[in-house]
């Protein structure tokens, strides 16, 4: 009877573990987010998973999320950058890297960007809403439009946040616990000279063996981008108790402040409210 007792109580314990992990990103939505369909694997029925309080999870998960874990040292910086005294206005260059909500961010917190912008990118118009992108079957990307002022932070900058901070460019059609071509690394660029730029660098990363595994990352071009829903605009600003965030994304605005603090700003430039 003992050994049966034991039994029991360790596969309990391992469905429960399971079944907390493969239920974060829904919780964090719940009230107005649809759970993604490929967004984690083989989750047991939303109706019926029990949603544990956010320091239980915090305290289970958090040492083993591979994207929270993901960003440990600053890269180089880019031998190739666009020349910030030539260009007038401002500069966007969109990037993908995981769920978007932790994308944007991390960029809402550096200085010199103007607007960081959800959306989706790499599909056609009438497939680019939340539900359908999360099929993964759409060709889109959750993506973030970067919009900053070159004189204050260039291209090159952008990209070392993107590859130190923001995701784990390794990671094919994955971040962490999110899986799918919805979330894959890619930089859609916006001319020939950030192709060329972005280009470089990943040489550049994989020139100097800054990673123990390959670059996944693509750059894409001729791509569309399309405004997120609304309730998607700064969610990590608006959710910053959600267990999602917590253990997936605000790490990665510590990392920011703590491995680029020149480029940091406390005060984030959010979408909705226009600051």
């Amino acid at each position: 009877m003992a050994m049966v007792i034991t039994l029991f109580v360790v596969l309990a314990g391992s469905f429960y573990s399971w079944s907390v992990t493969s239920s974060l990103r829904a919780a964090a939505g719940s009230s107005t987010i649809p759970a993604p369909e490929q967004d984690l694997v083989a989750a047991p029925p939303a109706d019926t998973t029990p949603v544990e309080p956010a320091e239980s999870i915090t305290t289970q998960s958090v040492t083993t999320s591979p994207e929270a874990d993901a960003a440990s040292s600053a890269m180089p910086a880019a031998e190739l950058d666009l020349p910030s005294a030539s260009l007038g206005g401002s500069v966007t260059v969109v990037v993908a890297g995981g769920c978007f909500w932790g994308v944007q961010g991390v960029f809402e917190h550096v200085k010199g960007v103007s607007r960081a912008e959800s959306g989706y990118v790499g599909g056609s118009a009438d497939t680019a809403n939340y539900d359908e992108v999360s099929t993964g079957s759409t060709g889109h990307a959750e993506s973030v439009a970067v919009t900053f002022d070159p004189t204050q932070v260039t291209l090159g900058q952008i990209l070392q946040v993107f590859f130190s901070v923001v995701h784990d460019p390794t990671q094919l059609d994955r971040q962490g616990p999110d899986i799918g071509s919805q979330y894959r690394s890619a930089i859609f660029v916006q001319s020939a000279e950030q192709q060329r730029i972005v280009a470089s660098y990943i040489a550049q990363l994989t020139r100097d063996n800054m990673f123990s595994t390959p670059i996944v990352t693509t750059v894409e071009v001729n791509t569309e981008f399309f405004p997120a829903e609304e309730h998607h605009q700064d969610f990590l600003n608006t959710h910053p108790d959600s267990p999602y965030i917590v253990i997936n994304d605000l790490p990665k605005v510590d990392d920011l402040k703590d491995l680029f603090p020149q480029l940091y700003r406390a005060d984030p430039v959010l979408i909705l409210t226009g600051n």
